[in-house]
């Protein structure tokens, strides 16, 4: 019998099926509220800063149609309160190449100082196969 998940795996599960439905369904606009207002995103070594600057990277892609196939990920708690959230998976270009590349996130939640609290991936590597 499989062990009850803890909580930070429960919210690290649950962030990563959002970030990943709204993204693949072409709402990255959407990702926006995901992020809180002074993330930082760093896609491919370039960095964006801010919630306005993140969502923009993410329309721009070149990709329109995506499908992110998850292989893994953990989450972790940390000393400070924090969950750190590692993605691993296979990214598929749905209208343009039928080939696959391999993708890694890292990523936390938060508390926001607000009684709310908030996840964000912020470092992004793809691979081409």
């Amino acid at each position: 019998m499989a062990a009850e998940k803890e909580i930070w795996q429960k919210i690290g599960e649950g962030f990563v099926q959002e970030y990943y439905n709204q993204f693949d369904n072409t709402n990255r606009m959407g990702l926006a509220n995901l992020y809180s207002p002074n993330a930082c995103l760093t896609w491919e070594g370039s960095p964006f800063q801010g919630r306005e600057a993140i969502a923009n990277k993410l329309v721009s892609l070149p990709f329109k149609r995506i499908k992110h196939i998850i292989t893994e990920q953990d989450s972790q708690p940390t000393i400070d309160s924090c969950i750190l959230i590692m993605v691993f998976g296979q990214l598929q270009d749905i209208d343009n190449c039928p080939q696959s590349a391999h993708f890694v996130q890292k990523g936390q939640c938060k508390d926001r100082k607000t009684g709310q609290s908030g996840c964000e991936l912020g470092l992004s590597k793809i691979s081409i196969l």
